[in-house]
């Protein structure tokens, strides 16, 4: 059975920085790509940090040079660094994983297994 536990989230203020992590299991971790999502208070979930199986990274225009994502195959453990956090990357992050091809797009729906979220609140 897939799970996907995240944690790391909290309130930070405006240019500090966080560091969320999902925990994986139930499936072969280092065959999926892996990717970070968040959700917004009425606005729709969107893509921030997909890493491929093979490592390469994609980001969202918003997070890029701000936002790193990694993975340890061997802990099967997503990570999001996040620094110069600003009031807009308020928002509940998910992480995904999927096989889908379609990974570089950071579309949400092309992401089959989800995990329940970890808040992140950035004070300005």
């Amino acid at each position: 059975q897939v799970q996907l536990v995240e944690s790391g989230g909290g309130s930070v203020q405006a240019g500090g920085s966080l560091r969320l992590s999902c925990a994986a299991s139930g499936f072969s971790y280092s065959s999926y790509q892996m990717g970070w999502f968040r959700q917004a208070p009425g606005k729709e979930r969107e893509g921030v940090a997909v890493i491929g199986s093979y490592g390469r990274a994609i980001y969202a225009d918003s997070v890029k040079g701000r936002f790193t994502i990694s993975k340890d195959n061997a802990k099967n453990t997503l990570y999001l660094q996040m620094n110069s956090l600003k009031a807009e990357d308020t928002a509940m992050y998910y992480c995904a994983a999927d096989q889908t091809l379609r990974w570089w797009l950071l579309q949400p729906s092309d992401f089959g297994y989800w995990g329940q979220g970890t808040q992140v609140t950035v004070s300005s």
